[in-house]
């Protein structure tokens, strides 16, 4: 398997983690957003990857953008460990925590977002901090209140093993504190994101350790 990956990518880091959790070698390859003009807008890159984005797992004859469409593939070619719940109410569950995240919050503050508010809105740094802020205070907020009023919530997101909803949250946890969100309000959160932590295959996939890491 290739990945075509950023670092710093939210989407990305969670198909790393699915990949380590599934016990996954791939070879890395890394897209930078940001040199050359955006490494992602190449031709040769839309070749792969129409929608210019990251990440792109390719797999013998195979290749799929969306990380969470690359997630449920893993899950379904490479079944243990489960990434979804065996019965229909936990797998909705976990898919809505998911998808809040990555449907929610995440899409209006990635880079092409930010660059947008900045470049044809002329938004000021300040400007785009607190729209970064209000977006995931919003989106993650949710997540909390879902988190601590459900019984389902163990030490992960869904029970006591991680799912599609960690391997969501923990990238999304990470950049929150990169861009000084407050998290206090969202202990649950918090908690479950310090727990992933200290699972290997978390541990490897942090922006920190990958080869294009700056």
């Amino acid at each position: 398997m290739q990945l075509y990956s950023y670092f710093r990518s939210s989407a990305a880091y969670r198909v790393r983690i699915a990949l380590n959790l599934k016990g996954l070698s791939y070879e890395y390859l890394g897209v930078h957003l940001l040199k050359n003009g955006g490494e992602h807008l190449s031709d040769s890159y839309r070749d792969l990857n129409p929608s210019a984005l990251v990440p792109t797992l390719v797999d013998g004859d195979v290749s799929i953008g969306q990380s969470m469409a690359i997630i449920e593939y893993l899950d379904e070619t490479h079944p243990q460990p489960a990434l979804l719940p065996a019965d229909p109410a936990g797998r909705a569950r976990v898919r809505s925590i998911a998808q809040i995240i990555s449907c929610d919050t995440h899409p209006l503050n990635n880079l092409r977002v930010l660059k947008y508010l900045k470049h044809e809105l002329q938004a000021s740094d300040d400007a785009r901090n607190a729209w970064y802020r209000h977006w995931v205070t919003l989106g993650m907020g949710a997540v909390e209140s879902m988190l601590a009023g459900s019984s389902a919530t163990g030490k992960f997101c869904h029970g006591d093993t991680p799912s599609l909803a960690d391997l969501c949250l923990v990238p999304q946890v990470f950049n929150a504190r990169r861009l000084d969100c407050d998290l206090s309000a969202m202990p649950t959160v918090v908690r479950i994101d310090a727990a992933c932590r200290e699972i290997q295959a978390f541990d490897l996939a942090v922006p920190e350790k990958q080869p294009d890491a700056e």
